[in-house]
């Protein structure tokens, strides 16, 4: 029986421990967002502007020493900006431009590196890793239904972007201590897309060798409890 009941002890320490390891908290994030476009030359796809987005969720950090942690959370995050590129329709050329303004639902896993205090209960953290990104609403100049003017079909918005993104993140910032479990932080991240989210142009227009991803710099506003 004694032999049980240190054993529950030892668990409830340990599970104590643990949990002094893991901060959790909240983070607001506006942001300047845009893509990055890429075509042969006859089509011409560029990046033709930038949008404000704002996001924000929940944010973990499990600290496995006193300066390391992986950082992970769920997010919710806006994306977008404005594409354009050549086209023809009725045998003239002219140039079409299409804004997304999409969400996405972000799971970052990455590594949060911490300096000793470079001024009382103040230190610096550097973040890098990536995210895994799952649209959850795409609209196209505002509509969730897109009519092309080459040939005047007309697409769900949704049907242009591919069903998953991955991001390049990479942040630095500043962590400010106000009481003993509760911390505040502001940071500057940049989020570089991996993946090409077209799901239209090659599949639906036939145009060929089209790249364009999603690019983010955000800044970062949090607690953590």
């Amino acid at each position: 029986m004694k032999k049980l009941f240190f054993a529950l002890l030892a668990f409830a320490a340990s599970i104590t421990t643990a949990s002094a390891q893991i901060e959790i908290g909240l983070k607001i994030s506006p942001s300047i967002n845009s893509m990055r476009a890429e075509s042969p030359s006859d089509k011409a796809f560029k990046s033709d502007g930038s949008q404000f987005g704002f996001g924000g969720g929940l944010v973990v950090d499990y600290f496995f020493g006193e300066n390391y942690a992986l950082s992970t959370g769920l997010l919710l995050n806006g994306r977008g900006g404005t594409i354009s590129y050549r086209d023809v329709s009725g045998g003239q050329p002219f140039t079409a431009t299409q804004k997304f303004n999409m969400q996405y639902l972000q799971a970052p896993l990455t590594v949060k590196l911490f300096t000793n205090e470079v001024a009382p209960d103040t230190r610096l953290y550097f973040q890098v890793g990536g995210s895994l990104n799952v649209p959850i609403g795409t609209r196209i100049n505002s509509s969730k239904f897109y009519t092309d003017p080459a040939t005047a079909q007309e697409t769900k918005a949704s049907d242009h972007v591919l069903f998953l993104d991955a991001d390049a993140l990479a942040s630095l910032g500043v962590e400010f201590q106000l009481a003993k479990s509760t911390k505040v932080f502001a940071g500057i991240s940049y989020n570089r897309g991996l993946i090409d989210i077209d799901r239209y142009f090659e599949k639906t227009r036939d145009f060929r060798d089209i790249t364009i991803k999603n690019s983010s710099v955000a800044l970062d506003l949090g607690i953590k409890f």
